[in-house]
C-alpha cells in the first residue's frame, strides 16, 4: 500500500480552536462601545449589595418592624418607577450617554444618604430619592444596545449584559452577606462607589449613540407607547412575572429568618441564582434566542412557577438553594428574549421611552413585591409561594395568548 493509500485518523482540533469555535457565535461581532457598557454593568453589579439586604438592614440595624420595612421597600420601588420614566424621556431627549452618567452618579449619592438616614421619615425620604436615581440608567443602557446592534444580534447582546449582571450579582451576594456582619455601612459605600465608576466609565469611553433625527424634536411620547396595545399587554405580563421573581430579593430573606437562617445563609442561597445564570446562560442563550420568543417566555415563566412551589417546601439552606436553582433556570430562559422583544417593538425615536415603560414592569414589581409579599408572608410561607406559582402560570397563559400579535409585528418588521 502506498503512502497516499494508507488510512489516516482524523486530527483533533486544538483546544484553542475549539474554544474559538465556542466563543465566536456568542461573543463575536460586538462593537467596542458595547463592551465598555458590558464592563461598566459588571462593575456596577459587583457592588449591588444594598437592595437585596435592605429588608434585613431595616429590621435589624434600624429596628423597623416588618410592615415598616415593607413600606420603605415599596417607597424605594415607587421611586424606581418614576426614575425609569424620567430616564426613558431623557435618553430620547438629551441622549443615552448623558442620561446614564447623570443617573449613576445620582444613585451613588442617594445610597450614601439612605445608609446614613435615621428614623422612619428620613429613611423613607432617602429611599424615595434613591429609588428615583437607582434605575434611571436602565432605559439609556437598553437604548444604547438597540442603537448599536442589529435586530438579529440583539438577543445575544442583551444576553451578554444579563450574564454580566448576574456574574457580578453572584459575587456581590456572597460578599454582601459577609460584610453585613462587619457593618452594613460597607454595603452602602461599595454600592455607591461602583455606581459612580459605571457612570464615569461610560462618559469617558462610550460616544453618544442616539441616531440622527431621533432627538428631542421628534414627535411622540409616552402616550404613543401606551397606545401600542401589544406593548402594553406585554408590559403587564412582565409586571406579574417580575412580582414573582422579586420575591427572591425581598421576602425570601425574611421567610428564611423564620427558619433560623440569617444573612450568611441567604447570601449563599441567593448566590445560586447568579451561579446558575453564569453557567447555564452561555450554553443555551444563543439557541433560545433563535426560537419563537413567546414560546421561550412561556417556558421560562412555568419554570419560575415550579421554583416557587419548591420554595414552599423548603426549611433548610440546601432546600432553599435547590428551589432557587429551578426558578433561576426560568429566569435564564425568559431573559434570553425579554428585552429583544421590547427593542423590536420600539420605533427608533422612542427607544428610550419604550424601554422605560417596560422598565416600569421591573420597578413596579420591585414596588409591589415587598408590599404584597410581606402581606402574604404574614399568613405564612405556605400561602406566599403557592400564590406566586399561580401568578407565574397565569403570566405564561397570557403570553401564549399574546404570541400571535408579537409574531405579526416581527413579520411586519
Amino acid at each position: 500500500m502506498t503512502a497516499v493509500d494508507q488510512p489516516t485518523s482524523p486530527v483533533p482540533a486544538p483546544a484553542s480552536g475549539r474554544a474559538a469555535a465556542f466563543l465566536r457565535p456568542r461573543l463575536g461581532g460586538m462593537p467596542r462601545p458595547f463592551w465598555v457598557l458590558w464592563t461598566g454593568t459588571l462593575l456596577n453589579r459587583l457592588g449591588t449589595m444594598v437592595e437585596p439586604y435592605l429588608g434585613l438592614y431595616l429590621t435589624t440595624a434600624r429596628d423597623l418592624s416588618l410592615r415598616q420595612a415593607g413600606v420603605v421597600l415599596a417607597v424605594l420601588g415607587l421611586g424606581t418607577v418614576a426614575g425609569q420614566l424620567a430616564g426613558g424621556a431623557l435618553a430620547d431627549r438629551i441622549g443615552r450617554r448623558a442620561t446614564l452618567t447623570l443617573a449613576t452618579l445620582a444613585a451613588g449619592a442617594g445610597l450614601l444618604a439612605l445608609g446614613h438616614a435615621q428614623g422612619m421619615p428620613a429613611i423613607t425620604a432617602a429611599a424615595l430619592v434613591t429609588g428615583m436615581a437607582l434605575d434611571m440608567w436602565r432605559p439609556a443602557s437598553a437604548a444604547i444596545v438597540a442603537d448599536l446592534i442589529a435586530p438579529a444580534d440583539r438577543p445575544r447582546a442583551f444576553g451578554l449584559l444579563f450574564w454580566a449582571t448576574n456574574l457580578g450579582f453572584s459575587a456581590a451576594m456572597v460578599a454582601g452577606g459577609a460584610l453585613a456582619h462587619a457593618g452594613y455601612h460597607w454595603l452602602f459605600w461599595i454600592d455607591a462607589l461602583t455606581c459612580a465608576v459605571f457612570g464615569l466609565l461610560v462618559w469617558r469611553a462610550v460616544p453618544e449613540t442616539r441616531p440622527d433625527g431621533a432627538g428631542g424634536h421628534e414627535p411622540g411620547g409616552f402616550a404613543d407607547v401606551l397606545r401600542d396595545r401589544v406593548m402594553t399587554a406585554f408590559v403587564l405580563i412582565c409586571l406579574v412575572y417580575t412580582f414573582v421573581l422579586m420575591q427572591y430579593m425581598t421576602t425570601m430573606p425574611l421567610a428564611m429568618r423564620e427558619h433560623g437562617l440569617g444573612p450568611e445563609a441567604y447570601g449563599l442561597v441567593i448566590a445560586v441564582n447568579g451561579v446558575v445564570i453564569v453557567t447555564v446562560q452561555p450554553l443555551v442563550g444563543a439557541w433560545l434566542s433563535r426560537r419563537d420568543h413567546s414560546l421561550v417566555l412561556v417556558g421560562g415563566f412555568l419554570l419560575l412557577g415550579a421554583g416557587n412551589l419548591l420554595t414552599a417546601l423548603a426549611t433548610g439552606v440546601w432546600a432553599y438553594a435547590g428551589a432557587v436553582a429551578v426558578g433561576s433556570l426560568g429566569e435564564v430562559v425568559a431573559a434570553a428574549v425579554l428585552q429583544a422583544v421590547v427593542s423590536n417593538l420600539a420605533p427608533v425615536h422612542l427607544r428610550g421611552r419604550y424601554n422605560a415603560v417596560w422598565g416600569v414592569a421591573w420597578s413596579g414589581g420591585f414596588l409591589l413585591a415587598p408590599l404584597g409579599g410581606t402581606q402574604l408572608l404574614g399568613y405564612g410561607a405556605h400561602v406566599l409561594w403557592p400564590v406566586c406559582a399561580a401568578l407565574a402560570v397565569g403570566a405564561a397563559a397570557a403570553q401564549l395568548a399574546l404570541a400571535p400579535a408579537i409574531r405579526r409585528r416581527a413579520a411586519g418588521d
